[in-house]
């Protein structure tokens, strides 16, 4: 049935209010908010030059103004940092790069409406008409620019200097001398914009430092060179400045031009963040090392040289798109990224957004009607807005506690899944304000008489050790997070998983000694490869090529070799062996089964290639002194019968 128009309008409304009291993070419902409310979220997008004073196109329509409105509305990021703005050429409604002052009323024109002084009537699509409880009421456009764009720095909270420099914005990083992994110079063609951000003593213990670029454009080796030298640059302006360089104190070495100079390094507690267009895949790089690499690992992959405060790596945002996984942001490549010191700003959540990739009834209620009440199809929105795809991060920042831990959620194996390895990782969320994690996994849902009970976790994931899960089990576990205040269950608590069946053993190979092989010892080491979940073996000794005239057989072997010894093989006889892999399921020949040997003679005593007088001679010698290598049937003992047995071999010429 056709429901009316005003109907579905009613319905739009009602949804939009729900959700906007209601804003969780839950995708599959059409919720896209934060799944804690302190955790700060940032947001990174290359517009395409849809952000600009001469638009003709802020109104509710199909277009471009409109789509960025309804997605900003829709995800209310606590800080956003755009980049390709004030490009009137670009977006075809004008010419050149507007002002700051230009731009600066035109973003206020995005958030809030009003009366447009530059094109004329009133802007009918704005991000207060979507989210009126939303605002980024602080902005901060910046002075550089490559003549035809500027980046800009949005936030939920005011600016201010906290590192003592008096200032709490720059848009662009001061001259670097070169120094260390830093060439010198400065941020690139459009500058690296940073900016202070001081954030509510109530929730949090520290501030934060926010940073925005778009690197130069372009495939060529001297566009590559660029982005590197601004990313090494900005790299050592991160590390030394905001963290000193391990030192305590801002820009030790002394090669910043900053003026004034910062009189403190950032607090424990006060993380950088650091984003933009930095138009280059990491993951598609080779052996190159890109801009995102360089921004974060400093001096070196790893060590202690890191741009973290805590002089590690800091990291950058792997995001996906939540339904398909893309990990695209452009095209086909990843060129948006969104990193941090994560030492004091671990990644909450990250994700792509994608309007087309969201499956109908699950985008969120702000983009419903999208382009018009009258004609939705929020599909449209992403790529009608830019040609990028905004790259979202929560953070989990420092917070006061006086509380147990935000709520969290166990991530893998997910509750209820099957054919799980017996030694899997299990991870859950970071939950926000908590010190420590516990960890119990038992074979039932009381998690009593656990069979992992940890406590003490600083990290968010653990690897089961070998042996102490079965196949074909179902197991339960559940994470309890803590803080002095108090302790936070998982959600949910417990969760489930099955480990997979145990297949036969695998596949795997005899060793020694190899297929066709002569002048075995009698008592030679046989050995094989071990088999993927095997549990015993049996060997096989024979004198025919289907093992059924066995010579040996030994079963229940629990080690991939067996020593022969005493008077089992006779010499200058061609025998076959095969091994037999066991476990509960089945059972698994070795490869080749058989494999075929002969031993070694025994009548040349002399070792001189030939079989006459002189070896018989010999042997009777040490026969007659009871000399050890004269027990020529490996009996443990000197006697007739060994003189016997020599005989036949000497008679026989073996």
């Amino acid at each position: 049935m056709r429901l009316p128009h005003a109907l579905l309008c009613i319905i739009g409304l009602l949804t939009l209010l729900s959700a906007t009291v209601h804003s969780q993070w839950d995708p599959d419902n059409g919720q896209w908010g934060k799944s804690d409310p302190d955790h700060l979220r940032v947001m990174s997008w290359n517009v395409q030059d849809s952000i600009c004073s001469s638009s003709s196109r802020k109104k509710e329509q199909l277009g471009d103004w409109h789509a960025l409105v309804c997605i900003v509305a829709s995800l209310r990021p606590d800080v956003l940092i755009l980049q390709e703005t004030g490009d009137n050429s670009g977006n075809g409604t004008g010419s050149g790069v507007d002002s700051i002052a230009e731009l600066t009323t035109t973003i206020d024109l995005f958030l809030h409406g009003g009366n447009d002084p530059f094109e004329g009537g009133t802007v009918t699509s704005y991000v207060q008409k979507y989210a009126p409880d939303y605002d980024l009421p602080y902005v901060f456009v910046s002075s550089s620019h490559d003549g035809y764009n500027r980046n800009i720095i949005l936030s939920r909270y005011p600016f201010a200097d906290i590192n003592g420099d008096g200032k709490s914005t720059i848009s662009d990083i001061p001259f670097i001398s070169p120094d260390e992994w830093a060439p010198g110079g400065n941020g690139g063609i459009r500058g690296f914009m940073f900016a202070e951000l001081d954030l509510p003593d109530d929730i949090y213990e520290g501030d934060t430092v926010i940073a925005n670029s778009h690197l130069k454009a372009g495939g060529g080796s001297d566009d590559h060179a660029d982005r590197v030298r601004a990313a090494q640059n900005v790299g050592y302006y991160i590390y030394y400045l905001y963290a000193g360089g391990g030192t305590g104190t801002p820009d030790p070495n002394n090669k910043i031009a900053d003026n004034p100079q910062a009189t403190q390094i950032l607090t424990a507690t006060t993380p950088v963040i650091f984003g933009g267009d930095f138009n280059e895949d990491e993951q598609r790089n080779g052996s190159t090392v890109g801009p995102a690499d360089w921004l974060v690992r400093g001096g070196g992959l790893g060590g202690s040289n890191g741009t973290d405060r805590d002089t590690t790596d800091s990291r950058y945002d792997t995001a996906t798109e939540y339904f398909s996984g893309s990990r695209t942001t452009q095209s086909s490549s990843k060129l948006d990224y969104i990193a941090a010191w994560d030492s004091n700003a671990p990644f909450a959540r990250e994700f792509l957004f994608l309007s087309s990739a969201v499956p109908t009834g699950k985008h969120p209620p702000e983009l419903y009607n999208y382009p018009t009440p009258s004609n939705p199809n929020p599909a449209l929105a992403s790529n009608t807005a830019s040609d990028h795809r905004p790259v979202i991060v929560d953070f989990i920042l420092p917070t006061q506690i006086d509380s147990p831990p935000g709520e969290f959620a166990l991530l893998t194996p997910a509750d209820g899944q099957t054919d799980i390895d017996t030694t899997p990782t299990l991870y859950w969320e970071p939950a926000s304000g908590a010190s420590t994690y516990g960890l119990l996994l038992a074979d039932n849902p009381g998690l009593s008489s656990p069979i992992i009970d940890l406590s003490g976790l600083a990290g968010t994931s653990f690897t089961v050790a070998d042996g102490l899960l079965d196949a074909s089990t179902t197991y339960y576990w559940g994470v309890i997070a803590s803080n002095d205040i108090g302790d936070t269950d998982s959600t949910p608590y417990p969760a489930s998983f099955t480990t997979r069946d145990l297949p036969p053993p695998g596949d795997f190979a005899l060793l020694s000694p190899g297929n066709g092989t002569t002048d075995v010892d009698r008592e030679s080491l046989f050995n094989w490869q071990n088999a993927t979940d095997a549990e015993t073996y049996t060997l096989t000794i024979a004198t025919d090529a289907g093992l059924n005239n066995a010579v040996l057989e030994v079963t229940d072997l629990t080690e991939s070799e067996y020593q022969v010894s005493g008077s089992t093989l006779s010499p200058c006889t061609s025998y076959y062996w095969g091994v037999t892999a066991f476990n509960a399921v089945g059972q698994t020949d070795s490869t080749p089964h058989p494999a075929q040997f002969e031993t070694e003679g025994i009548a040349d005593f002399s070792g001189n290639g030939t079989i006459d007088t002189i070896d018989f001679l010999l042997f009777l010698n040490l026969w007659n002194f009871g000399d050890p290598s004269a027990d020529v049937n490996l009996d443990g003992t000197i006697n007739t019968l060994d003189f016997l047995f020599y005989l036949n071999a000497f008679n026989a010429g073996c």
